[in-house]
């Protein structure tokens, strides 16, 4: 019967008292509340989304909260003990609901696992006598409703009666139980009450569950845990006719008996009724059982006792590996992850089951246990449910463990939010004050969608999570996790400063934390009052900051290189009480901070503390591979597997030859060490499936073998093509993988592939999926503070995926949302993200590179953007306006970059798109920028402010439609009305007559003396006793003998000094200062009037006439230049002896 029925067959009687009367009504209220919160939890569609998930959580923490103040209330003498026991049956119903919810296993589930029939099953004469009346009862006992048991073999017999039950079958001529190599038995419950009665092997265990992930501690409960032999209030299914002769004790242990099976319980899904395919029973069966090593404060590690074992300094290392070795229930455990705190240590083993032990502070080890209470043993965790564990971390009062699903489950005290989990009411105080719950179960974390946790670290008081692609999620103190509004209290979030960085390793410790990229640089930040953030000040860091390389040479930020030498690139980090420990990938260690207890790995007599990190070395000249830190210690592991640890006279080999494969340190001396099975097996052994996505940095290797292995034929090509497409969304949409390609090539080479190798359709499904990656990761970008180089990369590489053509084959990014996106980002990150990109742009990318993969993606998506229709009424309507001034903004930074470098030629930016807009449109751009205030310019964009994107032709017809608006003003402006003759008068031309002979003296005279509004006009140009009328060509003959003389060497204005080909200022002229003036009027002149002029100045004076500054490069003098050049760049000290010359001239005087 469930305990649903239970708790609505016994109910508080109710009495005329007033007090009576208000408290069991309570009580019933109370109980109809959880039986709603149970209907509604069966419901599929209510517990699917996340809004009904929080609403039965919301719902579960009211009634936990309610039936606390029942208990509190005095209950009335008469009906105290039948209250008391209506009270517990109701918290018990809350538990069964609260663990379904937490663990999201369906209600009838959890239900059969806990309330089930008691069976007294103490072997007597009287059991003895009843079997045969259990036998006769057999056939009118009702058939069994659930549908999987699991049975445990005796080894022996097993093995004696192994062909009997091999081919022990049923009616249907189906196998009744089939033995896996783990020698576990799977079998439906009727099947399995059949094979019961005919086998003659002695079963040792029968769950009680659907699809239960079963346990000692599930089947006989707290009493049965201390009992060695007796099956007393063992709890489970089983059909009357089974004989309890068949049954033996249940042991503590999954492997500690000689007579007991060597695997974990197991079970099959809910629906099954045949036994499973398994694996024949012929093969090897390959032992993963390895050895666990605890020592330190005895009631806080996993020692199974509360004796302290803590290795002397003169003891043998034999002695030592005694003293260490865990020799209890988790000795015959394959261990996979271990994690040791301030108070308790946790292990998970190979099946994913979690031991706790320790002290229970706030609800740390069990949420279930009285406060404060010292579990010196380790206790198997049931209240995570069916949860297969993959990794554990331990904080001071608090706990985490990822799933094999990836979702990270807390528990403890959350008073600082450290447990992620959301909290109501926390929008009406001030999130720096408030304190939240304790004693919280076991729930969890929001991560947020899509995101799976591969590394979990508690802190003191603050929790990160590191999920699979990459990225930091930080909860609990703001000086760790940073601050955030009321609404968000306790909810993980990014550290903007860390964002789109690819991280690889995360480490917490009491106040401080830190981070290792996939690049081997390392970031740290928190309080630093030791000097443990490895510099002197300031004392807290709110910010995540770059650890400070030990010498000038390791970080190469000056050549755009985010890769650090091996000597000093960061692999492992450990943050102690107050101090760190970096592992090198050269295998040393670089340490800072106190080392008042030699945690340093330094004699306490050496130094005391340090802010700048120093490097450890092996002492026998071994590398170090991995590291971690507690209190006052650290463990360090190495290459040979020798665990190494630190005391006052530094580094000490605690356990040598033992192969040693995961450590964890923490609290005072508290450490776990997990050495290989004896078999060999040099790494840990996971027995259980995981909802785990790929590595994330394969997913570029895997796009390049899917464009290998893609077919001639439709189909491979289709199929090939939407994993391509779904790969590539999985790179752009996550910044820190994308961040893992270092060598623009290769992703340039991946990137003509995707659209060279594929057909129409195929390309349209990439383009799509690259679209939706980019707009995705772009949003997860938004209010970043990218600042480091590492970060920003991405940035550049996002580029490169806008070359995609748009025609009318492929659509792309019509509305420009991703291109806007892209560069709204770009122009909104800091200066040092700026300079980080600048110095990859100028140094990870040549010319052609810089071309082909920053400046065409953005020429080709600004001509996408320019394009327009012109409707019935010619107005014209742009595809993706909206995005060309960011665009143009961009690829202004582009050209800025290229012209202090040298990297693209001017004709590079040319846009296509621009030249082919109207020339009146441009011109309209133009005189709206001329007549606009600079506030209206700053304010306001304008394409014509930006002339590189201009083509020569189109400046030239720019130019010429300026030039004919300003003679026609010119024109207008200089019309006479006649009185007399009632005539306009109007001279739309500035007629020039000279003579041929005197071509120069005469034009320059007459052009001095011109009235300014008559050079505005049209030019009219005719030379004396010549006939005809200047339609455009004499005009032309004028201006070309005119710059012929006035550049002739003769003329005295320049020198061939430089060449022929260089037209260059002679300063021997015989010219007044208004010379050059007045050629500079003839050219202006000329321009004017649509006429090019064969001129070769150098191009110092087109800078200068711009008003640009002038710099080495623009020396004419070769020679010159190159000696200037060396003498800047040279950094000995005897410049005088090496550049300096020294003249002397004789003169002789009168004789003298």
């Amino acid at each position: 019967m469930s305990s649903k029925n239970n708790s609505q067959q016994s109910k508080p009687d109710a009495d005329s008292g007033n007090n009576g009367t208000t408290a069991d009504e309570d009580i019933l209220s109370i109980q109809s509340s959880i039986e709603q919160v149970a209907a509604s939890q069966d419901r599929p569609q209510t517990t699917r989304t996340r809004a009904g998930f929080n609403s039965i959580s919301d719902a579960l923490g009211n009634l936990r909260s309610r039936l606390h103040q029942a208990h509190q209330q005095p209950p009335r003498q008469r009906s105290s003990v039948h209250r008391s026991s209506f009270l517990q049956r109701l918290q018990d119903r809350l538990n069964v609901l609260d663990t379904a919810h937490t663990s999201r296993t369906p209600l009838h589930v959890m239900e059969s696992r806990r309330s089930v029939p008691n069976l007294m099953m103490n072997e007597t004469e009287e059991n003895k006598s009843n079997d045969k009346e259990r036998r006769q009862t057999a056939a009118s006992a009702p058939p069994l409703n659930a549908s999987a048991v699991i049975f445990r073999v005796d080894a022996r017999e097993a093995a004696h009666h192994e062909s009997s039950i091999d081919r022990s079958t049923i009616s249907d001529g189906r196998p009744t139980l089939q033995r896996r190599r783990s020698s576990v038995l799977f079998a439906s419950r009727i099947v399995a009450n059949r094979s019961i009665m005919e086998a003659a092997s002695n079963i040792m265990l029968a769950s009680g569950g659907d699809g239960a992930n079963t346990s000692r501690r599930d089947l006989l409960g707290d009493r049965g845990l201390s009992s060695t032999g007796s099956l007393r209030d063992f709890e489970m299914h089983v059909h009357p006719s089974v004989s309890r002769r068949m049954l033996s004790p249940i042991v503590d242990s999954d492997r500690s008996s000689e007579t007991t099976s060597a695997m974990d319980d197991t079970a099959m899904d809910e629906e099954e009724e045949v036994a499973m395919e398994v694996e024949p029973i012929e093969d090897e069966v390959i032992d993963t059982n390895n050895k666990l090593y605890s020592w330190g404060k005895g009631h806080q590690s996993l020692h199974d006792d509360s004796d302290d074992r803590i290795p002397a300094l003169d003891q043998d290392e034999r002695s030592v590996a005694q003293l260490m070795q865990v020799s209890s229930r988790l000795e015959s455990k394959s261990i996979l992850a271990v994690a040791t705190g301030q108070h308790h240590s946790a292990c998970a083993t190979s099946r994913g089951a979690l031991y706790v032990a320790g002290k229970n502070i706030h609800g740390c080890v069990d949420p279930n246990s009285p406060e404060g209470e010292v579990i010196s043993r380790p206790m198997l965790l049931d209240c995570i449910g069916h949860v297969r564990v993959l990794q554990v971390s331990c904080g001071y009062d608090h706990t985490a463990v990822i799933s094999s699903n990836g979702s990270v489950l807390t528990w403890g005290s959350n008073a600082h939010g450290q447990l992620g989990h959301r909290v109501n009411g926390t929008q009406k105080v001030q999130h720096t004050d408030y304190q939240g719950p304790t004693n919280c179960r076991p729930t969890g974390m929001a991560l947020g969608k899509g995101r799976r946790a591969s590394s979990v670290d508690c802190g003191t008081n603050y929790t990160l999570v590191l999920t699979q692609y990459m990225s930091l999620l930080a909860c609990g103190i703001p000086s760790i996790s940073g601050h955030r509004d009321a609404s968000n209290w306790g909810m993980p979030q990014e550290i903007p400063a860390l964002v789109g960085l690819p991280l690889v390793g995360i480490s917490a410790g009491d106040m401080h934390a830190a981070v290792v990229t996939a690049h081997g640089t390392a970031f740290i930040w928190g309080e630093n009052h030791t000097g443990c953030c490895a510099r002197d000040f300031p004392k807290t860091l709110t910010l995540p900051v770059p650890v400070k390389a030990p010498s000038p040479s390791s970080q190469s930020g000056s050549n755009g290189n985010s890769m650090v030498s091996d000597d000093i690139a960061i692999s492992d980090v450990a943050c102690g009480l107050e101090h760190t420990v970096f592992v090198t990938r050269s295998g040393d260690l670089l340490v800072c901070g106190s080392n008042n207890c030699g945690q340093l790995g330094i004699a306490t007599s050496k130094i005391q503390s340090t802010s700048t990190l120093m490097s450890v070395h092996h002492p026998k000249g071994g590398s170090f591979v991995s590291v971690e830190a507690g209190n006052g210690h650290s463990l360090v592991l190495d290459t040979a597997g020798d665990l190494w640890g630190t005391n006052t006279n530094g580094l000490q080999c605690i356990l040598e030859g033992k192969s040693v494969l995961v450590i964890t340190a923490g609290g005072d001396d508290n450490c776990i060490a997990i050495t290989s099975s004896p078999t060999g097996v040099k790494s840990l052994q996971r027995q259980f499936s995981m909802e785990m996505p790929e590595e994330t940095e394969s997913i570029v290797d895997a796009v390049d073998n899917l464009l290998d292995e893609m077919g001639s034929d439709d189909v491979s090509q289709k199929h090939a093509g939407q994993e391509i497409a779904k790969k590539s969304e999985e790179l752009l949409r996550h910044p820190p993988v994308l961040n893992l390609i270092l060598n623009p090539m290769k992703l340039e080479t991946m990137f003509d592939r995707i659209l060279c190798d594929s057909d129409v359709a195929t390309r349209q499904t990439i383009a799509n999926a690259i679209e939706r990656g980019i707009k995705l990761g772009l949003e997860s970008l938004r209010g970043s503070r990218m600042i480091y180089p590492e970060a920003v990369r991405c940035l550049l590489s996002y580029i490169t995926f806008f070359e995609i053509r748009r025609d009318d084959e492929i659509v792309f990014d019509v509305r420009g949302e991703a291109i806007f996106l892209f560069c709204d980002t770009l122009l909104g990150i800091p200066f040092e993200g700026y300079r980080a990109l600048h110095d990859f742009a100028t140094n990870l990318y040549s010319s052609k590179l810089f071309v082909k993969m920053l400046v065409r993606p953005l020429l080709l998506t600004l001509n996408a953007c320019l394009k327009y229709t012109v409707d019935e009424n010619e107005v014209q309507h742009f595809a993706s306006r909206q995005a060309v001034p960011v665009i143009v903004a961009v690829l202004s930074w582009l050209h800025a970059m290229s012209e202090e470098a040298g990297l693209a030629k001017p004709t590079d930016f040319y846009s296509d798109g621009v030249s082919e807009i109207n020339v009146e449109t441009l011109f309209g751009d133009l005189y709206n920028m001329k007549k606009a205030s600079p506030h209206e310019k700053s304010r306001n964009f304008f394409l014509c402010a930006h002339p590189f994107l201009l083509s020569p032709g189109c400046k030239r017809n720019l130019l010429q439609m300026e030039s004919q608006v300003e003679m026609f003003k010119a024109m207008m402006g200089d019309v006479n009305f006649s009185a007399n003759s009632d005539e306009i008068k109007v001279d739309p031309f500035n007629e020039l007559e000279i003579e041929r002979e005197h071509l120069v003296e005469q034009t320059l005279e007459k052009i001095r003396k011109a009235d300014p509004k008559d050079i505005r006009k049209r030019l009219r140009v005719s030379f004396k006793g010549e006939e005809g009328i200047d339609a455009g060509g004499v005009t032309k003959e004028f201006f070309q003998l005119l710059s012929e003389e006035l550049f002739d060497v003769q003329s005295g204005l320049w020198s061939d000094k430089y060449g022929e080909e260089i037209n260059w200022f002679n300063s021997d002229n015989t010219w007044d200062e208004n010379g050059y003036e007045l050629i500079g009027v003839l050219f202006g002149l000329a321009l004017y009037n649509s006429v090019l002029l064969d001129v070769h100045f150098p191009m110092a004076v087109y800078r200068k006439i711009l008003g640009l500054p002038l710099g080495l490069e623009d020396i004419i003098d070769k020679e010159l230049q190159r000696g200037l050049k060396q003498l800047l760049n040279y950094e000995g000290d005897d410049v005088e002896d090496i550049f300096c010359l020294t003249y002397s001239l004789d003169h002789n005087k009168l004789g003298i």
